[in-house]
């Protein structure tokens, strides 16, 4: 739904709710660019099962579904940087003093990932580009190009058959092994103006083509926060000193979005008391022995209980009461 209110000199877009609705119960999966770890670290926060990011940020949606479809690793693309080990199917965050030591590193991480989406229950994907890089050496798409010189690599755009056949095939295997398995897609609001503003703008578009194709399967919805920041947020007031990357302001403007988007009201509901509690928490007293802030903890130790019906609340009230005199 979209209201034009004149006196703000906006469009505001209102997401229709979900027929997918998330809780404390449903556990996730988000990965992709960095967009996905600023939902996946919401959730978090709101004490909703989630995995986030295990293979750190991944922008193109090849890498991404080739991530998350546990193939072995391709031993030529191990590569040696400046003394350290990298695999350019991953994130420079991942990296070794020897092969071997990153080999296992990968192969547990991977191992993480697959046991978890065979439980999992929604899988949050937000593509970032359909621009790629492909290693001179063998032709094949990477993920992290590791500082390598550009020589060895060529950069191409995707074309949208080759991006669908390649989630038709992850999602043929994992629904094997997770039949209700679902996915949520999100084209990251972030801006690759490195690309060029017109190259960005073919890119995402690719992107916004391949979701729509995509959710015409029951299986597949779609979360629309690249329209939100362009269309409803489209002031650079809302871009952080880069112009690149959404702002604080923005980011909890799509999170409130997302929200009501996948959320019911008594879980919102929960979540705005928890938020008071994080706020709580998070309190910083010049006396912690002082009778005051005493009583205040004692106060927020009786309001932990309300919420052990919902998730786990024994890291917080640990926390409150050492402080506890």
């Amino acid at each position: 739904m979209v209201i034009h209110n004149a006196n703000n000199f906006r469009t505001e877009f209102h997401p229709k709710p979900s027929h997918l609705q998330m809780g404390f119960d449903t556990q996730l999966l988000t990965i992709g660019s960095c967009f996905s770890e600023n939902i996946g670290a919401k959730l978090q926060s709101g004490k909703i099962p989630v995995l986030v990011n295990p293979l750190g940020t991944v922008y193109n949606p090849i890498s991404i579904f080739k991530l998350l479809s546990n193939d072995p690793l391709d031993d030529d693309k191990f590569v040696e940087v400046g003394g350290l080990w990298y695999h350019l199917d991953f994130h420079s965050q991942f990296s070794g003093r020897d092969k071997k030591t990153l080999e296992t590193v990968l192969k547990l991480k991977l191992k993480e990932l697959s046991d978890y989406l065979n439980q999992a229950q929604i899988v949050f994907i937000t593509l970032g580009t359909s621009y790629v890089y492909e290693w001179a050496e063998n032709g094949s798409v990477v993920a992290n190009c590791h500082k390598i010189s550009q020589k060895k690599f060529t950069k191409r755009l995707l074309s949208l058959e080759e991006m669908k056949g390649a989630f038709e095939q992850l999602k043929t295997k994992l629904i094997q092994l997770n039949p209700s398995l679902q996915f949520v897609f999100t084209v990251s609001p972030v801006r690759h103006i490195k690309d060029g503003i017109v190259e960005n703008q073919l890119s995402k578009s690719l992107l916004r083509v391949l979701c729509h194709e995509l959710t015409q399967d029951s299986q597949v919805s779609y979360f629309p926060a690249y329209e939100m920041m362009m269309d409803d947020l489209r002031d650079y007031r809302f871009y952080k000193t880069d112009m690149i990357h959404p702002s604080e302001m923005a980011e909890e403007y799509i999170w409130e979005k997302f929200q009501q988007t996948y959320f019911s009201d008594q879980t919102k509901k929960v979540l705005k008391e928890w938020g008071k509690i994080k706020a709580a928490l998070a309190h910083r007293p010049f006396n912690i022995e002082s009778e005051n802030h005493q009583k205040f903890l004692r106060e927020q130790v009786k309001k932990l209980d309300v919420f052990s019906e919902y998730f786990d609340i024994e890291e917080e009230r640990v926390f409150l009461q050492n402080q506890l005199i």
